[in-house]
């Protein structure tokens, strides 16, 4: 059976394979393999850079030359390169030898065993799949979620002042305005989204242990060190950890599964939000030619992109949540369970980018009913009760708390006339009273 998006296991690479193809670029085997051939490429420019006697130093050219085996590295060089895997039953030394036969073929034959110089798989794999988790945060998600902010934000400031009934506990509670809300959620996604622009993107370099050990053996004098935090940092635009054991320790990757997790919170929040108010009817959907909403009932137009978006939060969120319990935890020096699971980086990602585009989708669809928002506002004027007491507070009248509750805890409905009943039997001036006349639930909502 050839795979195709039917007979797919994962909806990643099947149903939803078209909505975040652009993931496979960082994180389907043959990215991996590719990012793998640049560190190793780059590593040996950065080893003639360093000025070792037995290597040449590099023109421009050279270097342009060689950097051309990873830039365009093509689905037939990785299908290469698992060929040899077939015979070394080992991913990167099967890289090695496809970037040895590349310095053949470029007539470098003469430094080819200065490929993976002193070097073990992970100082392969903790600099490769850090830099495409990097390139995928930046080239996908940070440009996606910063469209969500900016839709969200220009829905507050189009609703900034539409008056909105609240409800905390599911009650009616002191109106808002529906801007604000939206504001809210603003807010929120902005700060995560500076602490994760702030997260470090690590990666660990140090051979068999950490320690150097083949290197500094081979060559005692020259700063090793110094040297991986210079190739890590300044050619790879990644942070050197040191010292490690043989792998990255994974505490700044699990940081960043813990801020995308916090993101994706915040977003089952505003799509349980955007659900609810649309079962209220606070927002009709734009209905699109040709579109069924139930197998069964013509009628429905029912709230989906809200729900796909929950529910794929939900499946990245657990994963993330595995992938940041799991990954800073390796028996001694190093065990393989963080080789198998890493493998799993791009889901989540991928689970995210689709439930963002869903929710965009969703916001995309809202059609505002101010009706609605009107007609539960005025059918709950005892929210007003809050203000009215506050001001017989502020007067110095007696038990102005009491006296509200005694109207309002009931279950006889409470209007504009019988709050202005109440108004009428209160010992105060009758300046006071137009005071407090003057308040509504449309007009009561803060700053």
């Amino acid at each position: 059976m050839s795979l195709n998006s039917l007979n797919a296991i994962s909806p990643i690479d099947g149903r939803y394979r078209s909505k975040v193809e652009d993931l496979a670029n960082y994180f389907s085997e043959e990215a991996l393999i590719r990012y793998r051939v640049l560190v190793e490429i780059e590593y040996f420019i950065a080893l003639c850079d360093f000025n070792l006697e037995q290597l040449p130093k590099l023109s421009e050219t050279q270097k342009i030359e060689l950097q051309s085996i990873y830039k365009s590295f093509s689905t037939e060089d990785a299908l290469a390169i698992k060929e040899i895997e077939r015979t070394t039953n080992h991913d990167v030394k099967a890289v090695e030898y496809f970037v040895k036969d590349k310095f053949d073929r470029l007539g470098h034959q003469k430094y080819k065993e200065f490929i993976h110089f002193g070097l073990t798989s992970q100082d392969i794999n903790n600099t490769a799949i850090p830099l495409s988790v990097k390139e995928s945060i930046e080239d996908v998600y940070y440009p996606l979620l910063e469209t969500l902010i900016a839709t969200l934000l220009g829905y507050a400031k189009e609703w900034e002042g539409v008056p909105m009934l609240a409800r905390t506990h599911g009650q009616p509670a002191s109106p808002t305005r529906l801007g604000k809300e939206i504001m809210v959620f603003v807010v929120r996604l902005e700060e995560q989204l500076k602490q994760l622009k702030l997260a470090p993107h690590a990666a660990k370099f140090g051979g068999a242990t950490g320690n150097f050990n083949a290197h500094q053996i081979a060559y005692p004098s020259l700063d090793w060190k110094e040297f991986g935090k210079h190739f890590v940092e300044d050619r790879l635009g990644l942070k050197h950890s040191f010292p490690t054991t043989q792998i990255e320790h994974y505490d700044h990757l699990a940081g960043l599964f813990d801020n995308l997790k916090r993101i994706n919170t915040i977003l089952i929040d505003l799509d349980r939000d955007m659900w609810t108010y649309i079962s209220m009817e606070y927002f009709k959907q734009k209905i699109k030619a040709g579109e069924v909403g139930s197998s069964a009932m013509p009628h429905k137009v029912n709230p989906i992109d809200f729900e796909n978006s929950e529910g794929n939060l939900g499946i990245a969120n657990a994963i993330f949540e595995h992938l940041a319990a799991k990954l800073p935890i390796s028996r001694m020096q190093r065990d393989l369970t963080d080789s198998t699971v890493l493998r799993n980086v791009g889901v989540p990602v991928a689970h995210t980018i689709l439930s963002i585009k869903a929710c965009l989708k969703g916001l995309n669809k809202l059609l505002l009913n101010e009706d609605k928002f009107k007609e539960d506002l005025e059918d709950n004027w005892a929210v007003v009760a809050e203000a009215i007491q506050t001001i017989l507070r502020r007067e110095g009248y007696p038990n102005p708390y009491e006296a509200l509750k005694g109207l309002t805890r009931t279950n006889a409905g409470i209007t504009q006339s019988s709050i202005y009943e109440f108004i009428d039997t209160l010992e105060i001036t009758e300046t006071l009273k137009q005071e407090l006349k003057l308040i509504n639930p449309s007009n009561y909502t803060g700053i």
